[in-house]
């Protein structure tokens, strides 16, 4: 049954607006692709370069330092069956990709939330905005993520930003935010500035939500590392969609648990942190 009214050509609009932004921002779309491509690609060189088992004790050691011993075991005794199993390669293209997204994240989001701490108009305006990204289908980053940037590593990155960066900024602007009303009366009261209560102040009180909100673009970013395989992103990701098309049971379940051990060891080392901030105890 047809409405009274007819039906807005959103579609079509949507196309055009898009086909409009390819052409007019055609070099600077270049630019992020080279740009992205680069910072991805230069991550894995580094991180291949290292020999796999030198590479584990060095993660196993830092997450003795950051987290704790138990951490430090499991990390070794993954990482070791993840390159017993033949998915070293993998891991640290999805490693790599995950650093990216999250740094790009952490760029972004935190400014973004300072910003919108101190200046609750901007608050009210990204608020909806944040509401939005977090509401769409992961599936959906995908589609101008490709019209974009084309296939490969660069619309994984793109679309784990967009659908990663929300708790970042969201509990960056929570963290903020709950800092006790009287300390930041008494830094008025001594005559610090706006800059010198945010940087001094609030910022340290508020770094263990701030991670907490890190930890949770983390297991977002790894979250998308399947769905971004099925546009040409390498890793982990991709093994288990080829599984997937191929009926490969046994193969999807291994390349799933490598998966699943990375967002663990990332997890459990970027949680601990944010409680050694807090001064508390595992």
């Amino acid at each position: 049954m047809e409405g009274l009214l007819p039906k807005l050509p959103l579609a079509d609009w949507i196309d055009r607006f898009v086909d409009w932004l390819t052409v007019t921002f055609a070099v600077v779309f270049d630019a992020i692709t080279v740009s992205l491509e680069g910072i991805v690609e230069g991550l894995f060189a580094a991180l291949a370069f290292i020999p796999s088992y030198i590479l584990i004790i060095l993660i196993g050691l830092l997450a003795w330092k950051l987290a704790t011993k138990g951490i430090a075991l499991f990390a070794v005794i993954g990482l070791f069956l993840i390159d017993n199993l033949g998915y070293w390669e993998g891991m640290l293209e999805t490693l790599s990709l995950v650093l990216t997204a999250v740094l790009i994240t952490v760029v972004i989001g935190i400014p973004m939330g300072i910003w919108a701490s101190q200046k609750n108009t901007v608050k009210q305006i990204i608020t909806p905005i944040l509401d939005f990204m977090q509401t769409m289908p992961a599936f959906v980053y995908l589609i101008p993520a490709i019209f974009f940037f084309s296939i490969g590593v660069v619309p994984g990155v793109v679309a784990s930003v967009i659908f990663a960066v929300p708790p970042t900024i969201r509990l960056t602007i929570l963290g903020i935010q709950q800092v006790p009303a009287d300390i930041i009366e008494a830094t008025e009261a001594f005559g610090s500035t706006t800059t010198q209560r945010l940087l001094k102040v609030q910022l340290p009180l508020a770094m263990p939500t701030i991670m907490a909100g890190i930890n949770q673009s983390i297991m977002l970013s790894l979250s998308m590392v399947v769905i971004a395989s099925m546009v040409g992103s390498p890793g982990l990701g991709a093994d288990v969609y080829r599984a997937v098309t191929q009926i490969q049971i046994g193969r999807g379940f291994e390349a799933g648990l490598a998966i699943v051990v990375m967002a663990i060891i990332l997890d459990r080392i970027t949680q601990n942190i944010g409680i050694k901030k807090q001064g508390g105890k595992i």
